[in-house]
């Protein structure tokens, strides 16, 4: 298979292939008449577990790693655990910075409603954001 055939089985885009070649997470055979990269079925299944992979937040580092493992005979089951346990609290707390986020977005434009829009004037860039508190109650940024 070329690039753009093993995309197209993987549903991903021939350039997506491209940089798990570039990254060293695919390693197609040249084509001894032409160089063309020439994928395999077990490309294919390769290419398909990196792209579950990136769907649980996997780092292309951390494919890396858990592919290294595999190739080697390791399982790599217990860094996968690691790994995701790991990150799991930190997309958690990312999730409350994002609702906290929410929050004071849906606050400034329910107050920004009734308030005219304004050409600045050399004391004012934008009325709208300088009407906003400096430091909101639901975050941790200091005053």
């Amino acid at each position: 298979m070329k690039v753009n055939d093993i995309a197209k089985q993987a549903n991903v885009t021939g350039e997506t292939v491209r940089h798990y070649v570039r990254e060293g997470l695919l390693s197609p055979e040249r084509h001894p008449d032409n160089g063309y990269q020439i994928f395999n079925q077990r490309d294919l299944e390769r290419l398909r577990f990196i792209q579950r992979a990136r769907k649980l937040g996997f780092s292309v580092a951390e494919i890396r790693d858990i592919l290294a493992h595999a190739d080697h005979g390791d399982s790599p089951c217990p860094l996968v655990r690691d790994l995701l346990a790991h990150r799991l609290p930190q997309v958690r707390a990312q999730i409350t910075e994002l609702e906290a986020l929410a929050s004071r977005m849906e606050q400034a434009l329910e107050s920004w409603q009734d308030m005219p829009d304004a050409a600045p004037d050399g004391h004012s860039l934008c009325r709208l954001i300088e009407s906003f508190p400096e430091c909101c109650p639901d975050t941790k940024e200091p005053q």
